[in-house]
């Protein structure tokens, strides 16, 4: 006895060889592009950062095997060490101005710029300019302007008849003059972020608002800030974790002086790992540093899991 396929069932099953069909094909740029990125993830992230926790259980200066095995005590000499609370501290204290003082600004100024005009982009290609300028050559151009002999600083101070001091050199006004810096480097990136998620807010909404009469305040705090919500997360981690690697910018202007106090964690680990030939000290600061950076990317993630869950 002969049995015809319903024709639903005919359309089923054509629609599932093309699903198939279109799995198989998704597929191919998969294997295409995946392997090569793995490669160089593996190559550049994974091996280094293996090689480096395998120095720091090593008494070791960059030459030759490792053999002088001195387990955990490169950890207990960073955790000793009488720079390295000085280190954290302040990459902490710049984790707390960027969360504190750098990303309202750059929430401010993303607000007011926020409309689309010609001038008003002038004015953002302007506050996104520091941003564009490689770290080093900031850090160069400020110390030109901090210099205590031959610096604007200076020279704004005699115009208007104060001798101000040698920020760089003072172990009370070197960490403010960093953050002066660092504010004025990357608050335009986050504005920019900002910026897109405002502009993404359809206008729809902010004019039914206003046509309600909600003022312009409540407009920011109950519809422009809730909106953004994804763009505030990127943003506050790209911080905080941009502050616990904070380098670039420190070398050349202050190079973690006067006396070591302007030292953020990975200038310390430049400076007695590397300048010093301790690689397996240095070692151990990479690791430390590595699981302060996991931890924060952890928590953060599940600070933000409960939120969306509440």
């Amino acid at each position: 006895m002969t049995t015809v396929a319903a024709p639903f069932e005919i359309g089923q099953n054509s629609t599932a060889r093309k699903q198939r069909y279109a799995d198989r094909k998704s597929l191919i740029p998969l294997l295409i592009f995946l392997p090569p990125a793995l490669i160089l993830f593996t190559v550049f992230v994974v091996l280094p950062m293996v090689d480096a926790a395998s120095f720091s259980f090593f008494k070791w200066n960059g030459y030759g095997p490792l053999t002088d095995f001195v387990g955990l005590k490169n950890y207990e000499d960073v955790i000793t060490h009488r720079n390295f609370g000085t280190a954290v501290r302040n990459s902490l204290l710049v984790v707390a101005v960027s969360l504190a003082i750098q990303l309202p600004l750059a929430m401010w100024c993303a607000i007011a710029l926020a409309e689309k005009a010609w001038h008003i982009n002038v004015l953002r290609t302007l506050f996104f300019l520091p941003y564009m300028l490689a770290e080093v050559a900031a850090g160069l151009i400020w110390k030109f302007v901090y210099d205590g002999n031959y610096g604007v600083l200076p020279i704004i101070g005699d115009t208007f008849g104060t001798k101000l001091p040698h920020v760089l050199g003072d172990k009370l006004w070197v960490i403010p003059a960093i953050m002066l810096v660092i504010t004025w480097k990357y608050f335009g990136f986050h504005m920019m972020i900002y910026i897109a998620g405002l502009q993404s807010i359809p206008n729809e909404v902010v004019e039914a608002a206003r046509l309600d009469g909600v003022k312009k305040w409540q407009i920011v705090r109950h519809i422009k800030l809730p909106m953004i919500r994804s763009a505030i997360v990127i943003s506050v981690f790209f911080a905080i974790t941009g502050a616990l690697q904070l380098f670039d910018l420190i070398i050349p202007l202050s190079n973690g002086g006067p006396s070591h106090a302007s030292h953020t964690i990975v200038t310390f680990l430049y400076q007695f790992g590397i300048l010093r030939m301790n690689l397996g000290f240095g070692g151990a600061v990479s690791v430390l540093l590595f699981i302060a950076c996991v931890i924060v990317a952890v928590s953060y993630r599940r600070i933000l899991f409960k939120v969306e869950q509440s």
